[in-house]
């Protein structure tokens, strides 16, 4: 009943003065700084090149054009300074599949914008062109998501107090007079300046804006369904900052909640479910801790069943010299979520973004790369390592630098890899040796 109380009267006050700052920031620090030192280098095979390896390096003994993998085939590496926005690094990444056309096109975020690559020939890429960051502002966090067609773009930092929500039509791509342009934004949206990231409801055509500098950083919702008229919809800040969510319509085993809009947030210190069915009026469902917790980063249900999630803590390998480690939750029950099982992967690595795909989870753990877990035994709260891609061959400290993020989900099954400091990785699992590793590993 107090939760309840608590977010009505929240939403109430928001009824009345619906963009008010709440002067309220993180936590706890995110700790994020970028750093290279000690990293080996790229692999010689790379350095000769002028820019860009675009010719498919098979993973043979281990090794795919001089990078440490397993089960993974690098299809094309693009170097950061190909890309548009000079020497920019890179940070998250997303994709857009055309439904017209069939292009598959990386969506990269930089430093000082966003870069689009067409990946549709994984081993030929095409840069296509560069969008500023809205008012020029820079930062090492910008986060991207897409809906109907536009991409939905968000930035955090001091120099993006004016950054609010950066729309661009994605379809403009299809008709660009030759590669390589200069982009506009399409649209804009203000009522916040800064936010750390940004989640999307595909299903609801709503986008929840966190880390923002309103909100209490909280779940600041925008109806995008005519994503060039985003509209505020409401706010969720009884727990104040998240720093990342997942939002979704809720398919899972909890009877009562099936059909409605559930949150995830995962706020610094807790894994937090909010139902947001009705954007002025969210309940808090449940405030969930764990042991040893450090920074609770970022996490995502399992599948479509809602009934397991996987989520990382992005500061437990440095402050407790841990491997990297990956937190397994049944929310059977979305009131009393359960730590079932936690993975330990063989490595030092920090881990950061990850994302789960026909019952595998995709983790980019910084300097150990890209990370492809079997999840068949989830439900004895075990994940079992089955392939990997590493972007920094020479290093896989607990250090800032490697892989941000991936994107999993292009039908031909190709992925996109953001490396910070080096730039895009176009990578293919070899799913026939994946299969042959998981039978040879239960026999």
């Amino acid at each position: 009943m107090f939760q309840f109380f608590k977010c009505n009267i929240a939403a109430a006050v928001l009824l009345v003065i619906p963009y008010m700052a709440w002067g309220h920031s993180a936590m706890f620090p995110d700790n994020y700084k970028f750093d290279d030192s000690n990293n080996g280098g790229l692999p010689q095979e790379l350095r000769q090149l002028s820019a860009n390896l675009q010719s498919v390096e098979f993973c043979l003994n281990g090794n795919a054009g001089g990078y440490p993998c397993r089960n993974i085939d690098l299809m094309a590496f693009f170097s950061k300074s190909s890309m548009g926005g000079g020497s920019a690094n890179l940070n998250d990444i997303w994709g857009y599949s055309d439904p017209l056309t069939g292009a598959e096109i990386a969506i990269v975020g930089r430093t000082n914008g966003t870069s689009f690559v067409d990946v549709t020939v994984p081993d030929a890429p095409v840069y296509l062109g560069f969008l500023p960051s809205h008012n020029n502002g820079t930062s090492a966090w910008r986060d991207i998501k897409v809906y109907n067609d536009h991409a939905f773009i968000v930035a955090d930092g001091f120099s993006n107090r004016t950054h609010g929500l950066q729309v661009f039509d994605l379809r403009t791509l299809r008709n660009l007079p030759s590669p390589g342009q200069t982009l506009r934004e399409t649209a804009h949206m203000g009522g916040f300046g800064n936010a750390h990231n940004i989640a999307i409801n595909e299903d609801s055509g709503y986008a929840y804006i966190v880390g923002s500098n309103q909100c209490s950083g909280g779940l600041y919702t925008v109806d995008i369904s005519t994503p060039s008229n985003p509209r505020y919809a409401g706010c969720f800040s009884s727990d104040g900052y998240t720093h990342d969510a997942q939002c979704v319509i809720y398919a899972g085993p909890d009877a009562f909640y099936v059909g409605r809009e559930i949150c995830v947030g995962y706020n610094e210190d807790s894994i937090t479910i909010v139902d947001m069915t009705d954007k002025l009026n969210p309940l808090q469902l449940s405030r969930t801790v764990y042991q040893g917790s450090r920074y609770t980063h970022q996490g995502w249900f399992l599948d479509g069943n809602h009934t397991f999630l996987i989520m990382n803590d992005e500061q437990d390998e440095t402050s407790r010299g841990q491997n990297t480690t990956s937190y397994i939750f049944d929310v059977s029950n979305l009131n009393r979520p359960v730590e079932t099982g936690r993975y330990v992967g063989p490595t030092r690595a920090i881990d950061h973004n990850l994302y789960t795909n026909n019952g595998y989870v995709y983790e980019s753990n910084y300097r150990a790369g890209l990370r492809i877990l079997d999840a068949a035994n989830i439900a004895s709260g075990s994940l079992q390592e089955v392939a990997y891609f590493d972007t920094i061959p020479g290093s896989n400290s607990a250090q800032f630098s490697g892989a941000w993020s991936s994107y999993v989900y292009f039908s031909s099954g190709n992925i996109i890899v953001s490396d910070i400091g080096n730039g895009l990785y176009v990578v293919r699992p070899n799913w026939n040796a994946i299969q042959n590793q998981l039978v040879m590993n239960s026999q």
